[in-house]
């Protein structure tokens, strides 16, 4: 590990909840300077801006306990790779740890393992290799708000989403570690938020022993060349390239193989999609097949206009983006100013690995005076590309189909 980050993380030997802000920053945010507009359809559509949370610069407000804080738009313009205090944030429980002592700290590992482990975070950064990995973090409800119509949840706009390189050590050599016996069939894991009342069931999520062991998946201890911000997971999380943050446990500590497929509440009963490609039914359909969540899927957005932005109608307007292609790389990004009837290739800008946000731009004349929509869309190393048409689902989850916005020429 490079020198200044050993140099970070041990500053945080013991994060004092008095230095951090404490619960109370969780709980009582400062009134708002101002507000952001989403703009989204059907309802209200306006947040609050916050700088009232530890770690953490100006975000929009979602969700005070457990906190839910978007990433501003904007912040996705500045570059590919999200800055640690403008990266979004999503709890499940409100019961989250407002310090944690690292000396005392330890990841277990138990269940069927030949060795019980229990490791101090000392030890895990000193003891494995260490690996990095770029990848987009995305909730699965990222984009909820733009369901027609509107689903229960929490009304994300498309800020519940960013792209960090994650520093950590590979979850197979800490299984290879503890020895995992045959007959293992699922790697189980949980952190250190708590339910707020006793019958609520911890969040667990659990990973096939083939995919826990695959190589990729990683627990992170730094993104960003920095320690985990504390919500975002200090000091440790799972990293699960390709695949939604639900299983991206934050605070991990403790790893559990099983020998028995995981029934859990949040593996049996939460985060089901319907069992077809872009996980799409009707707002009328009734008791269709369910799958559970796992790998995300092509997704582009422009970053430097807005809805309802001028534009030139007669010299050359600049455009850019960000796109990301799921559990492949970006292999091209069109854009349509007509609702798709044409597109036009844009240039990428480097890949920094394929699980990240690649940048995308064009230098190009609209076809007409007046209201434009500039429509975006990603196709994949795989050859997967973005519908047209916006999927719709009861959980508001795995949005897909292709962005737009309406730009105005004059």
């Amino acid at each position: 590990m490079p020198e200044i980050l050993m140099t970070r993380i041990d500053r945080r030997r013991v994060l004092q909840a008095s230095a951090l802000g404490g619960m109370a920053a969780f709980a009582t945010p400062a009134l708002a300077q101002k507000l952001a507009d989403l703009g989204l359809p059907g309802g209200p559509s306006s947040r609050e801006i916050t700088t009232a949370f530890p770690q953490k610069g100006a975000m929009i407000l979602q969700r005070t306990r457990p906190p839910l804080l978007e990433t501003p738009m904007d912040v996705f313009d500045t570059g590919v790779f999200t800055p640690n205090d403008r990266f979004y944030v999503r709890w499940h429980w409100a019961v989250i740890p407002p310090s944690v002592d690292v000396d005392s700290f330890r990841l277990k590992v138990h269940g069927a393992v030949d060795r019980r482990l229990s490791i101090p975070l000392a030890n895990l950064l000193r003891d494995l290799p260490r690996v990095e990995i770029a990848a987009v973090n995305q909730c699965s409800g990222n984009s909820r708000g733009f369901f027609e119509p509107r689903v229960p949840g929490g009304e994300w706009g498309h800020g519940a989403m960013g792209n960090a390189k994650w520093m950590g050590v590979r979850l197979r050599d800490v299984l290879d570690k503890a020895g995992v016996k045959a007959g293992a069939v699922q790697v189980r894991f949980s952190g250190m938020d708590e339910p707020v009342v006793p019958t609520g069931p911890d969040f667990k999520k659990s990973l096939s022993i083939d995919h826990a062991r695959d190589g990729e998946v990683m627990i992170a201890f730094a993104m960003n060349g920095e320690a985990l911000p504390l919500l975002n997971g200090f000091p440790l999380r799972l990293v699960v390239p390709g695949w939604f943050s639900t299983y991206w446990v934050k605070m991990l500590s403790d790893i559990e193989v099983l020998t028995q497929p995981d029934d859990n509440f949040w593996m049996v009963k939460a985060y089901k999609l319907p069992a077809n490609h872009w996980a799409n039914v009707s707002p009328t359909d009734k008791d269709f097949p369910t799958v559970p969540i796992s790998t995300m899927v092509p997704r582009a957005w422009i970053t430097n206009l807005v809805d309802g932005d001028a534009v030139a109608a007669t010299d050359p307007n600049y455009i850019r983006g960000i796109a990301m292609g799921g559990t492949r790389g970006v292999a091209k990004v069109d854009i349509s100013p007509d609702h798709g009837r044409h597109w036009y290739p844009t240039q990428l800008g480097a890949e920094e690995g394929k699980y990240g946000f690649r940048r995308w731009e064009i230098t190009a004349r609209v076809p007409h005076a007046g209201r434009i929509p500039l429509s975006v869309r990603c196709t994949n190393a795989s050859g997967e590309t973005q519908p047209l048409a916006q999927n719709w689902n009861p959980g508001g989850y795995r949005r897909a189909g292709v962005e737009t916005i309406t730009v105005v020429a004059a």
